[in-house]
Formats: C-alpha cells, sequence, structure tokens
C-alpha cells in the first residue's frame, strides 16, 4: 500500500479492525505469516483509507488471520501505527 495523497491514509485490516497510518509517500507491505499460502485480498476504499480483507485463495471462508505489516525499510508495524490523537470530547477512551 502507498499512500499517493497529501494527506495522511488510514489502512485497516479485518477481521481485528488493526489500523494503521500512512503519511504522504509512505509504504506499507502486509504479508501472511505463512509461508507459502496463496492471498488475495479484498478491498474497499474511501477518500480516508483503505479496508483490507486477506482471503487463502481467494477464498472468503478462508480469512488469514496471521499477517505482518512492514513499513518501507522492513521494519514490523504495530496496530495503530502513527494514529493520530484524538480530540478531546471526542468519546473515545
Amino acid at each position: 500500500m502507498e499512500n499517493v495523497g497529501d494527506g495522511n491514509l488510514w489502512h485497516f485490516i479485518e477481521p481485528y479492525g488493526e489500523d494503521y497510518w500512512l503519511k504522504p509517500g509512505e509504504v506499507f507491505t502486509v504479508v501472511p505469516e505463512v509461508e507459502g499460502v496463496d492471498v488475495w485480498f479484498s478491498t474497499a476504499l474511501c477518500q480516508e483509507g483503505i479496508t483490507v480483507w486477506l482471503y487463502e485463495d481467494g477464498d472468503p471462508a478462508k480469512v488469514v488471520l496471521e499477517y505482518t505489516v512492514t513499513d518501507a525499510d522492513g521494519e514490523r508495524l504495530e496496530c495503530g501505527h502513527q494514529r493520530p490523537p484524538q480530540p478531546a470530547g471526542s468519546g473515545a477512551a
């Protein structure tokens, strides 16, 4: 995934809803943790971000649950990477 836009872009990976935030010009890679798996991606796009599902062999009944997200340098990223702070009074915990 590459953010070629002017603002931050969220990237949600399902089924857990893990979020990773890309700044303009950043690139993230998502790969299954199990080698040899033929992964297909289902994506839903909107102006602010991308939601991704990973399926083995393109079968929606075979959701890939174990994956790794890395940056352009190969550094593993954790859920919430670069998540913007919640505005005061937003009700978020």
